[in-house]
């Protein structure tokens, strides 16, 4: 055979499958942010959950500390200044279960043991929207909800 028969053969394989190459590289990026703003928000949560489970509902200044909890989840931070950790995520999002005030949570008023009662506390995000970047043949504007992300502790007090 001749190589002037196989000239553009090389050129025609790679346009083939740069389509479905490009299509993977966009799929792994996004699945990668995905990823990442879960663990975000996960750790947040664990942050947050572990400040409040030093607190004392009885305190004084317990509604406070909940609304810097609340700004710790959103912005890494006790002030509710700054750029948030994940774009999309507010206060909103955030529930702050205790003994004192359950906001819906089921089973947060108090554990009876042996021992006494075990006073727990919970900090969840409910209704957080991931959204996608919008790279092509993607959907620009779709999102995915994530699921209840929750952390629980038991509270002093």
């Amino acid at each position: 055979m001749k190589k002037k028969s196989q000239c553009g053969t090389a050129t025609v394989e790679f346009a083939i499958l740069l389509v479905p190459l490009i299509l993977l590289g966009f799929g792994v990026v996004e699945y990668g942010r995905t990823v990442y703003h879960y663990n975000t928000l996960v750790k947040s949560v664990r942050s947050a959950v572990r400040v409040m489970s030093q607190l004392n509902p009885d305190d004084a200044k317990y509604a406070d500390r909940e609304a810097q909890a609340k700004c710790l989840v959103v912005y890494g931070k006790t002030n509710c200044e700054g750029t948030p950790l994940v774009k999309g995520l507010t206060t909103g999002n955030i529930t702050i279960c205790d003994r004192r005030e359950l906001n819906g949570c089921t089973g947060f008023n108090s554990v009876a043991t042996g021992m006494g009662p075990i006073n727990l506390v919970a900090v969840r995000i409910t209704g957080y929207h991931f959204f996608f970047l919008g790279l092509p043949l993607v959907g620009a504007g779709a999102s995915v909800t994530f699921g209840s992300i929750e952390a629980v502790m038991r509270q002093t007090g």
